[in-house]
């Protein structure tokens, strides 16, 4: 941008580029990109011109006429006859414009809107969820008249209307603005809410029993610029003024989305988007704005315990009494202690439990995995992930002209990486291809294709696209074509070698998109069997010899270690003298019941964990660890961008897992040198990636899925991002707006089992059944879709099944009769 003054001498200007327009704005020259608004201009030279439609990030629709100003000159000697939006109005060559700082026709023209708009709108600041930072309130101040012409009886309406379970609505209080029915059909795909009715009775509501049950619902309360929406968790809880703001991450997906966590008086009131414009811009999904209720819970843990050698009960113990006795039993199984860490710590607390593992417990027995993972996984991660730098980004996604999704359903399992395919597919025309088993509700949302793939058949169908689909492997061969994993892929075999195939043989880039926040710093902090910090791999003698050093430690144990299954394994056979279990919930493995039996053979288990759970119950020894907003860190994103955050909360006495590893370690005379998670960052950085070979592991062949016989089906599954997880806890009007269980099936996989579209249907697994209403759509027949965590269909715990398993349909019965 250049900027000059009209009213300076001197030689005659330089050329303008083709791409940039000369305006003047207010008696200032700049040169701006073509195409660019008014208002942006303007907002360049540091002019704030009064709006409250406008978004930079929805489309303009000039609703609310706030944003007037004079236009004198259109650039060809002939200016506009009124006051136009400058929100809808682009530049042109020549143009000059007056704002309402230099201009009486714009200055009274935005008075007499903000008149208007305030016409109906209700007096009632001090008691509005918006009031202290309310656009309209701070316009209505240094842009508004100090009084008003209107003296009737202003419009009222019942109030709240419920949109949803989370989003309420003062239909007074609105004035038209449309930010929120733009930004729902616009970015979240989800044209829930409209403006209805017409004239002075203009409202946004909702279809007759459709209600605003969008994943990205609280984006609207945000963008509000009164207080029209609110949101119901924290409706009437505090006032602006009196909230402590920090800058956070969000830690429920791999996303890992700027947010501003708010408290008061040592309590999390409320959680907003960040903005950062190279990850989330300005949004967020409703589980990183509304789940965080889960660390208040009344199981939450404060005081370390112990089980008592005589009644086996757990005790409450003092911090040094604990410790104590976790490095006692630690120190005395050294060798034989298995480390199983769940995917949500942060990259220092995960590197502490990598550390902890190989110096003090002299075993690589150590995975951060606590789901389906395969050892064909461990070769892909160690020799494309870890350690690796930024190749595809949110930005490289949203410009691609083709992703491929395989194994990920982004809508539920990366939500932010969901409203970067929808924003390319609107901006810039980009083509999603999904191997699924049937067009979820995401794919349809981009305008997607999809690509019928039976459970389990994921690998032959990638090898197979040259034959099958010609088209897709030429669109996955322009420039910028990306190809997106899930963490799905490594339960089948063959999965991940072909779509690394795919990625060689296309050129289209490769990324693997985790669901948890803590995977992918896991992944590069060493917190799996196979791997040491920065990508090193186990077995490689020099990784070894680079990272003892580093740790000023002689050797490190040498040749993988077992992973999560494996160690369940032997646990279960007795072959494990201790545990260290962290983070880890049982219901997340594969096999929760044999984890649960294997849990009861080993003689020690110490667990660090936040909330009582099945693992503290059965544990020795219980240390009660810090909340994410309770201690400072960093979350490293799918993209391998690094997240960090501070401390929101001082809550004494909340450690976090680095401290508390730390003062094991230094009881059992093993000092890892990690005062706080600066330090192990520092550290970290001080390691650095991996530069020696990588091996890349041999290639796996797909496997066959089996062929179901009549009445059984394959399974198909993922988790949704709103259902049954622990971290959403607490928050009732969250779990309200969480999709319903439903089986989706074909046609013919109806009618064999005697089911009819939106009847009930009885799906069978080896631990139990669930019955849930059936849906009819495009799915290959004998396969059924049911989700992983909804409310009422917990697979793994009412079916006790997985994805690509066969399970039994039918039609349900009463009194040997089928309804």
């Amino acid at each position: 941008m250049t900027v000059t003054s009209n009213s300076s001498g001197g030689s005659s200007p330089a050329p303008v580029p083709e791409d940039l327009i000369t305006v003047t704005i207010d008696g200032f020259q700049l040169r701006v990109p073509k195409g660019t608004l008014l208002i942006r201009a303007a907002e360049l030279l540091g002019i704030q011109i009064p709006r409250f439609c406008d978004h930079p990030l929805l489309d303009p629709v000039a609703a609310c006429r706030q944003c007037l100003v004079e236009i004198p000159d259109m650039g060809n000697g002939r200016g506009m006859p009124k006051p136009q939006p400058s929100c809808a109005i682009t530049v042109m060559e020549g143009m000059v414009v007056n704002t309402q700082l230099t201009s009486a026709v714009a200055d009274k023209a935005q008075r007499g809107i903000m008149e208007f708009l305030l016409i109906n709108h209700p007096l009632d600041c001090p008691v509005c969820d918006k009031g202290g930072e309310c656009p309209l309130q701070n316009q209505a101040m240094s842009n508004g008249q100090g009084e008003t012409q209107f003296v009737d009886v202003k419009r009222t309406f019942p109030k709240p209307v419920s949109l949803s379970t989370e989003v309420l609505l003062d239909r007074e209080r609105c004035i038209q603005c449309t930010r929120c029915t733009r930004f729902a059909a616009e970015i979240a795909g989800d044209p829930l809410i409209e403006l209805m009715e017409r004239g002075a009775q203009e409202q946004i509501g909702i279809a007759e029993g459709e209600p605003f049950d969008s994943y990205f619902s609280g984006n609207t309360v945000q963008i509000c610029p009164v207080g029209a929406l609110t949101g119901a968790a924290y409706r009437f809880r505090s006032r602006p003024f009196d909230l402590v703001s920090t800058p956070s991450i969000c830690e429920h997906c791999a996303g890992g989305c700027a947010q501003r966590t708010d408290h008061r008086r040592g309590k999390v009131t409320r959680r907003l988007a960040g903005d950062d414009p190279q990850v989330n811009e300005e949004w967020n999904c409703d589980k990183g704005r509304w789940a965080f209720t889960y660390a208040t819970q009344s199981d939450r843990l404060s005081r370390p315990l112990v089980r008592d050698e005589d009644s086996r009960a757990l005790e409450f113990a003092s911090w040094p009494e604990a410790i104590g006795m976790a490095a006692q039993g630690l120190a005395a199984a050294r060798g034989n202690v298995g480390v199983l860490v769940g995917g949500r710590l942060t990259y220092e607390d995960a590197y502490a439990y990598a550390k902890f593992a190989r110096v003090a417990l002299n075993t690589n027995d150590v995975d951060a995995r606590a789901r389906e993972h395969s050892d064909e996984e461990a070769a892909f991660l160690a020799a494309r992930v870890a350690g690796r730098p930024v190749d595809v980004d949110f930005t490289a996604v949203e410009k691609a002209p083709t992703v491929l999704l395989a194994g990920l359903d982004p809508e539920d399992e990366s939500a932010s990486a969901f409203l970067r395919l929808r924003k390319g597919m609107r901006k810039r025309g980009l083509k999603v291809y999904s191997l699924a088993s049937h067009s979820a509700l995401g794919l349809t949302k981009t305008k997607g294709t999809l690509v019928p793939t039976v459970p389990g058949d994921e690998g032959r169908t990638l090898n197979s696209l040259d034959v099958e689909h010609p088209e897709i492997v030429e669109a996955m061969g322009q420039e910028g074509a990306v190809i997106l994993v899930g963490e799905r892929l490594a339960a089948v075999p063959g999965a991940l070698t072909a779509a690394v195939a795919l990625s060689e043989r296309t050129g289209a880039r490769l990324s693997w998109i985790p669901r948890r926040a803590g995977e992918r710093g896991a992944v590069d902090a060493g917190a799996l069997p196979n791997l040491l910090p920065g990508g090193r791999p186990v077995a490689d003698a020099s990784a070894r010899a680079e990272v003892a050093r580093a740790w000023n430690v002689g050797s490190l144990p040498s040749g993988p270690g077992r992973d999560t299954d494996a160690i369940i394994a032997a646990a279960a056979a007795g072959e494990l003298d201790a545990l260290v279990i962290a983070g880890l919930e049982l219901d997340d493995l594969p096999d929760p019941e044999a984890a649960r039996a294997a849990l009861a053979r080993v003689p020690f288990i110490v667990s660090l964990e936040l909330r009582a759970s099945d693992v503290t119950d059965r544990a020795d020894v219980v240390l009660p660890v810090a909340a994410v907003a309770e201690k400072s860190g960093t979350f490293v994103n799918w993209e391998g961008r690094h997240r960090p955050f501070g401390e929101a909360l001082k809550v004494p006495g909340a450690l976090s897992d680095l401290r508390v590893l730390s003062a094991i370690a230094n009881e059992m005379d093993v000092h890892l040198g990690l005062p706080d998670a600066a330090g192990a960052y520092r550290e970290l950085l001080e390691l650095g990636p991996w530069a020696g070979d990588r091996p890349v592991g041999p290639a796996v062949r797909p496997v066959v899925p089996p062929e179901p016989g009549p009445g059984r089906a394959l399974l198909s599954t993922w988790k949704q991002l709103l259902g049954t997880g622990r971290m959403e806890d607490g928050e009732p009007y969250l779990a309200g707006t969480a999709r319903k269980a439903r089986a989706y099936l074909s046609k013919t996989t109806a009618d064999e089992v005697g089911v009819l579209d939106g009847g009930s249907l009885r799906v069978t697994g080896p631990l139990g059944t669930v019955t849930v209403p059936a849906v009819v759509t495009d799915i290959a027949d004998r396969v059924v879709w049911l989700p992983a965590n909804a409310h009422g269909c917990d697979i793994r715990r009412d079916l006790g099944a997985t994805a690509g398993q066969t399970v039994e349909l039918a039609a349900p019965t009463t009194n040997g009769r089928q309804q």
